[in-house]
């Protein structure tokens, strides 16, 4: 008996504790009106009968989204999937409930927006800028047009993100073809500079070469060779080997024994 007692009192003090995550706000909801004051995480006494404590997530949410038809600044339409980073500012939270209700409300109020916010700043850019270094800015661009768009209901757009584009057949192969040119060009442009390189490398050997040979014709002068022939001349007398030497007293003319 005593312990059914512990167990009943128990019960019912759990029934009147809520407990509100660290990832999350509270709001208690008393006769069906906001008490203004928003909960940190802790545990709560309230009475179930009357009180009720709503809970809303301030932690970091995502949300996919699949955009069939994005307006480009061409004119086509541009198939797309989106993600969405937000979070809800915990002292909006009582905003947030009085205005959209549930957090799954105001999910719908920002894919509606994103939707809207998207089509207008995919208008201003070209297609093809979607596969391009443009993309972060388009993504940035979206972000900015969706807080612009919710103002101070207490969402914040952390990130769009651009998952995936899918551009029409023509033009994702035109696009590819392009980027493919470009390589080509730049592969082209990379031989044309290695044969320019080449080129001055045997101009300026070329050019040590001439300089080297005409230091070297500077130099010989008469005298020069007629002493480099006697030293010539006087290695042969002393050769062990038999030879004819035709001389005119200045340059040495060589006849083998064969001859």
């Amino acid at each position: 008996m005593k312990n059914t007692l512990i167990a009943f009192f128990c019960l019912v003090f759990l029934s009147q504790c809520a407990i509100v995550r660290q990832d999350e706000v509270g709001v208690k909801r008393r006769f069906g009106r906001l008490i203004p004051k928003v909960l940190p995480a802790g545990l709560y006494i309230r009475n179930p009968l009357f009180t009720r404590v709503l809970r809303v997530p301030t932690r970091t949410l995502s949300m996919q989204i699949v955009l069939e038809a994005l307006p480009s600044k061409e004119g086509l339409s541009i198939g797309s999937e989106m993600a969405i980073l937000y979070h809800v500012q915990p002292e909006k939270a009582i905003d947030i409930l009085k205005s959209v209700g549930k957090i799954r409300n105001g999910e719908q109020i920002i894919m509606s927006v994103l939707r809207s916010a998207s089509a207008d700043v995919s208008s201003k850019f070209f297609a093809k800028d979607m596969h391009t270094s443009q993309r972060e800015v388009i993504e940035k661009e979206i972000a900015a047009k969706m807080m612009s768009i919710l103002g101070d209901r207490g969402f914040v757009i952390e990130n769009v993100l651009l998952k995936s584009i899918k551009l029409p057949a023509g033009l994702s192969q035109a696009i590819e073809e392009k980027l493919q040119a470009e390589q080509e060009a730049q592969r082209m442009e990379f031989v044309l500079n290695q044969e320019r390189k080449e080129a001055d490398r045997k101009r300026i050997e070329a050019e040590g070469i001439r300089d080297s040979q005409k230091i070297i014709s500077e130099g010989l002068t008469p005298l020069l060779i007629q002493y480099k022939s006697l030293e010539v001349m006087r290695q042969l007398s002393t050769s062990p080997n038999t030879k004819i030497i035709i001389t005119n007293g200045k340059t040495p003319y060589l006849i083998s024994p064969q001859e």
